[in-house]
């Protein structure tokens, strides 16, 4: 019996609510919170203007304090061992492929859409900021650079730090573009097709212009590090060490004008994502929610809302940086403040990544689990989990929906509270004196509480695509 055909021993109301998650990638959200969002909203704000507060009133020396890590053991030496697993997520990533032409069309039976949309694009991009940088070990291309170059291989062409940076921001555009509007973007096969041309394209980049392409150009590697970077467990020299989250973005030097960019693409794309399929932007468009016409008819409002989302958050960030830097002429200027306090938004965009997929999370795992234990849809049961049901019972009561909505909401307070925090640290580091350094933050500190607004009504806002 295939997951679907258990499906229908589930309430029929709860399965009219999950083609959503077939119709788009396979993370969508399916239910409205219909919670008392007038008390939960100003709360959360309320959070992140005390924690503006307590900036005034910690001190200086105690608050740098907080981002200074502590080094625990020593790394040990594994060369080669990153090539061996990278290879190795190369040969697996090939299966999936293989799979996504030749297995099942659902895409809640075949592995390929399950495990890049849910595994890897919800799962794997929460561990990075909760873990550390994972991804260096399962690079699908790392290991057969390094087997190239063994040859002798070196690339031909050069590419500055500077302009890879800007390629990264592009392709990133590009592949939210491809999440948001293609029409069919779970089909296992248009997806094997997709994902097998994107490991071809960024293999040819790193063979023309060398392993700097990777680190610098390919932009999931490079949000897969970003992110890492939040981690409270990193690495010291040669050590682990342990901190506060975003200590490894406090220690780090200021990102260039490109990165920047990239760091607020990844915020501007996420609250799109979220944005796009609220009640509100169908209006905006045109569209009766209750009768949505598919995905075909909103290609190019969704194309054009994602860009002038982006332009939007880069404009409202823009402004508040330069109203700060008025307020403290004797600081550092507009371009060096723009490039040194994006770092902030990173928590801001990995918190509401967490709570925006959570609750398609939750359920298409339980899909991803099956798909596992039986990847062609043959009846198989490799891992011994039959027999397998899909629940979604956690939608159907309150409490489950208020423990799912509070984690949501907890999700996006406290990535807004560690980027207050980790833009006053920043700020400690390039004005003259700590009440210098708030006076010209307060600006950001603003516009951080109203995207907590925006965020948590994002979550609470009936959806209808």
């Amino acid at each position: 019996m295939t997951v679907t055909q258990r499906l229908t021993r589930i309430n029929p109301v709860v399965i009219a609510a999950l083609p959503g998650a077939a119709r788009a990638h396979a993370s969508e959200q399916g239910f409205v919170l219909l919670l008392p969002t007038d008390v939960y909203v100003p709360a959360g704000a309320s959070v992140v203007a005390l924690t503006v507060l307590a900036l005034v009133l910690l001190p200086p020396r105690a608050f740098a304090a907080l981002f200074r890590p502590v080094a625990w053991v020593a790394l040990p030496r594994l060369r080669g061992a990153a090539m061996l697993t990278s290879l190795a997520s190369t040969v697996f990533l090939a299966g999936l492929l293989w799979l996504g032409l030749t297995g099942p069309r659902d895409p809640l039976t075949n592995p390929l859409p399950l495990t890049v949309w849910v595994v890897w694009w919800i799962g794997l991009v929460a561990l990075q900021g909760l873990w550390g940088n994972l991804w260096r070990w399962i690079d699908p291309w790392r290991g057969v650079l390094a087997l190239i170059r063994a040859e002798g291989w070196r690339a031909p062409l050069h590419l500055s730090p500077r302009a890879g940076s800007w390629v990264a921001v592009a392709l990133f555009m590009g592949f939210t573009g491809f999440v948001l509007a293609d029409i069919a973007p779970s089909d296992p096969g248009r997806l094997a097709r997709i994902v097998a041309l994107y490991w071809l394209a960024m293999l040819l980049g790193a063979v023309l212009f060398g392993p700097r392409w990777l680190v610098a150009a390919e932009p999931l590697g490079v949000l897969m590090r970003v992110y890492a970077r939040l981690a409270p467990i990193g690495r010291r020299g040669r050590h682990f060490a342990l901190g506060w989250p975003g200590w490894q973005l406090a220690t780090r030097r200021t990102p260039r004008a490109g990165m920047a960019a990239f760091l607020l693409v990844l915020l501007g794309c996420g609250s799109f994502d979220g944005l796009n399929e609220t009640f509100w932007w169908l209006a905006k468009i045109g569209i009766n929610p209750l009768e949505f016409p598919g995905r075909s008819a909103v290609v190019l409002p969704t194309l054009t809302g994602l860009l002038a989302a982006n332009a939007l958050l880069l404009a409202a960030y823009g402004a508040a940086i330069a109203l700060g830097v008025t307020l403290d002429r004797d600081g550092p200027g507009f371009a060096l403040t723009f490039r040194a306090q994006a770092v902030s938004i990173l928590p801001i965009a990995l918190g509401y990544h967490v709570a925006h997929y959570l609750p398609g999370f939750l359920v298409d795992a339980q899909y991803a689990l099956a798909a596992l234990s039986d990847p062609l849809a043959r009846g198989d049961d490799w891992l011994g989990l039959q027999p397998f049901y899909v629940t979604t019972g956690f939608f159907n009561t309150q409490s489950g929906v208020r423990a799912i909505w509070l984690a949501q909401a907890g999700a996006v307070v406290l990535g807004h509270v560690l980027g207050i925090l980790l833009a006053h640290r920043i700020a400690l580091c390039h004005h003259a004196t700590p009440k210098r350094a708030i006076l010209a933050q307060l600006p950001l500190a603003l516009f951080m509480i109203g995207y907590t607004f925006f965020g948590l009504w994002l979550l609470a806002s009936p959806r209808g695509a």
